[in-house]
């Protein structure tokens, strides 16, 4: 069973939410409000990347249609940092110091948003971040929109454990901060209950690996060993496709080792034969397959947007839907995009998901979300299985880890700490976490 905590509403947010009442300037003002676009349009980040460019984009020319933003019209300025990780900061740095961007919605990679989180302090950017990842992070520039491991990954374990019989792991992800990370989380979770080192498997793989035989060999022979077998993968970016490949070619069967990944979704699957992993599962915090009249009216406008009767939307885009519509709730309640001003207005702020609910914008820059879980379909559709009662709020911080659990953000004034030790009673985090920082 999921631990409660994962469900306790923080004190402040049980009062109601502050709501924009600033009036839109009657007049039009001739500089266009410039809005970053930060994704991979090219590489091999660029099948889940190149979408959230477009969400972007769908955004910017909704909002216009509407009267654009404090009587200004909202201009994309569009780079592309050809999933190249240090490209991403270059790119972040042109747009904040050339560009002069208000705001920049971008990244998939936590090594990518790694490169960019030292350019938007320095030039004091605005980051909106919409994709999991591995937490263990606060910074007063970014806001997460994307899961944190306790809004993702920590139920998905959960629900493997208790409604699936889990009781082997193969924690697969491609190498780098992300899996690294979440599978120190989940490792450290696991053993919490008794599970032993020798029912754990670790396998990283380079970006782009499309060699997979041997390594889906080794889990299947992991798999075979009489005990409930699954495989939790944070194998991100185009590796996916011939992973779920050799999945169907050597035969392994969801009822028999189910995968449930993180970093998989609609977009994905297009690229794939899904009639041999029907059953398998994902965790995210939106399926594209939710039955509310928002996510439908999200749907027919993408469709509208792109001309295609077959586009397919997916969690990273509700989370830049969620993040554009805060930040334009921010600007609106402070009255302008100056930075500082929209990072003071946008804590408490809350605005529709597509599930039928609502994201609030936390002290620590994360947000609250649903968490589900969905199983692939034929058609390349998830059947959502399994839900959360009620929104989970972003833990910056791990409960799970040495050097994080005693750490807390607060981004409000008089604090103002992206890690604030509580047994300390000062910032600045712990020891381990400092040397965790200086190993990456």
């Amino acid at each position: 069973m999921i631990p409660s905590s994962l469900y306790r509403t923080p004190r402040w947010l049980a009062v109601p939410l502050l709501s924009a009442a600033v009036a839109t300037p009657a007049l039009a003002q001739e500089d266009p409000i410039k809005v970053g676009i930060l994704h991979s349009l090219s590489g091999t980040m660029a099948i889940s990347e190149t979408v959230l460019k477009d969400t972007v984009e769908m955004l910017i020319e909704q909002q216009n249609a509407d009267g654009g933003l404090l009587g200004r019209e909202l201009e994309a300025v569009v780079v592309d940092p050809a999933s190249d990780w240090p490209l991403f900061a270059e790119k972040a740095r042109e747009l904040l110091a050339q560009e002069e961007v208000d705001v920049i919605f971008g990244n998939w990679t936590s090594v990518s948003r790694k490169s960019v989180l030292p350019v938007v302090e320095e030039l004091n950017g605005l980051l909106f971040y919409p994709v999991q990842y591995e937490g263990e992070e606060s910074s007063e520039n970014v806001f997460y929109t994307g899961a944190a491991p306790n809004q993702q990954a920590i139920p998905a374990v959960d629900y493997l454990m208790n409604n699936v019989g889990v009781e082997r792991w193969v924690l697969a992800g491609t190498d780098y901060v992300y899996p690294r990370t979440t599978n120190k989380i989940l490792e450290a979770y696991l053993k919490s209950f008794g599970v032993a080192d020798a029912d754990i498997m670790v396998n990283y793989t380079p970006f782009g690996h499309s060699d997979w035989q041997n390594i889906v060999s080794e889990i299947k022979a992991f798999g075979s060993e009489g005990k409930k077998t699954a495989v939790v993968s944070t194998i991100n970016g185009d590796a996916n496709v011939p992973f779920y490949r050799e999945l169907g070619n050597q035969g392994i069967d969801a009822a028999d080792i189910p995968v449930v990944a993180f970093s998989v979704g609609e977009q994905e699957l297009t690229g794939i034969d899904t009639a041999p992993l029907v059953g398998h599962l994902a965790a995210w915090n939106y399926f594209m397959s939710v039955d509310t009249d928002a996510n439908y009216d999200f749907i027919d406008a993408w469709i509208e947007y792109t001309g295609d009767e077959m586009a397919v939307t997916n969690d990273p885009m509700e989370a830049h839907y969620i993040g554009f519509n805060m930040w334009t709730e921010a600007v609106r309640k402070a009255g302008t995009t100056e930075v500082d001003a929209v990072k003071d207005a946008i804590i408490g702020v809350s605005v529709p998901n597509l599930s039928g609910g609502y994201a609030a914008m936390m002290p620590n820059h994360h947000i609250t979300k649903p968490v589900l879980i969905g199983e692939i379909q034929d058609n390349g559709q998830f059947s959502i299985v399994w839900e959360t009662p009620s929104t989970v709020a972003g833990d910056a911080w791990s409960d799970y880890l040495e050097g994080s659990r005693d750490l807390i953000s607060d981004w409000r004034k008089p604090m103002e700490c992206g890690n604030y030790n509580v047994v300390k009673g000062s910032c600045g985090g712990s020891e381990a976490q400092e040397e965790a920082a200086a190993e990456e």
